[in-house]
């Protein structure tokens, strides 16, 4: 395994790191949640033939925007996420309407398999316990959606368990990472870049009016990793450290997403 400092910014703390592997090792994830790297990328994770059949599927898809009151500038997305369902720390019940549609369109594509589970099943190949979706009050969440972020993630941090203070998951929550899986990828533009920062109270004073995100300045000088996405390369981070994408120059930037629990029995949990 290789260990990879992308970039940084004054004084360099050796476990925020990006590791590279060509393998879905438990000890990446187990350092991962550990706190003995930022990152882990995982080159071949999934192959261009497989990338470019769901890529097609999507095509045909219709991909709608994150809500452009709270999402600025302009991310589409296929599929849903219990952020766009969250109301007063819980989920809404609108929620489960929502997942049912996605489901459906997801099924309307007439892939051959579901990218999702493909993806579970990756990331489970050396991981002693299973990997499953998440449930919620006995009901199974969305596995994932695809997004589009053209125009870039602004600097935000995600957290469910300060999200959604009524409780989430049907488990106890250890460690929260962030996935993608890249399919198509500019040129220019798009890297994913990550902070040796979380949140602190302070912060909310950069909080930007009615929206996810922050100003630039809430991440000060901390030191950073910038990672430009290859197709088929997967991305595992913990999301609890601000985080933002670059705006694409060239192309489009579209990406499989899901979050994943580390739960207290050792098994892993998705949503989207």
């Amino acid at each position: 395994m290789q260990v990879i400092l992308v970039s940084r910014s004054g004084l360099h703390d050796p476990f925020f790191v990006a590791v590279s592997t060509s393998q879905v090792l438990r000890q990446s994830i187990a350092d991962l949640a550990a706190g003995r790297c930022a990152a882990v990328r995982i080159s071949g994770f999934m192959s261009a033939k497989i990338c470019r059949q769901v890529l097609a599927a999507l095509e045909t898809a219709s991909f709608e925007s994150y809500g452009e009151e709270r999402v600025q500038p302009q991310v589409l997305r296929f599929g849903v996420g219990v952020s766009d369902h969250r109301v007063d720390g819980a989920i809404a019940d609108t929620y489960w309407e929502a997942a049912a549609a996605s489901r459906q369109a997801w099924e309307a594509l007439g892939l051959p398999f579901d990218p999702f589970a493909y993806c579970r099943d990756r990331l489970g190949e050396d991981w002693p316990g299973s990997v499953d979706v998440g449930t919620y009050r006995g009901r199974e969440l969305e596995p994932g959606v695809a997004r589009e972020p053209n125009g870039g993630f602004i600097v935000h941090y995600d957290d469910a368990q300060r999200e959604f203070t009524d409780g989430f998951l049907d488990a106890g929550q250890i460690a929260q990472f962030a996935f993608n899986l890249y399919l198509s990828v500019p040129a220019k533009g798009g890297e994913t870049v990550i902070w040796r920062h979380r949140w602190a109270p302070a912060d909310e004073a950069f909080r930007l009016p009615g929206s996810y995100g922050f100003a630039d300045g809430v991440v000060g000088t901390a030191e950073s990793l910038e990672m430009r996405p290859k197709i088929g390369e997967a991305l595992l981070f913990d999301p609890r450290n601000y985080h933002a994408v670059r705006p694409s120059l060239d192309a489009r930037r579209i990406a499989l997403g899901f979050s994943v629990a580390l739960t207290d029995t050792g098994d892993l949990l998705t949503w989207g």
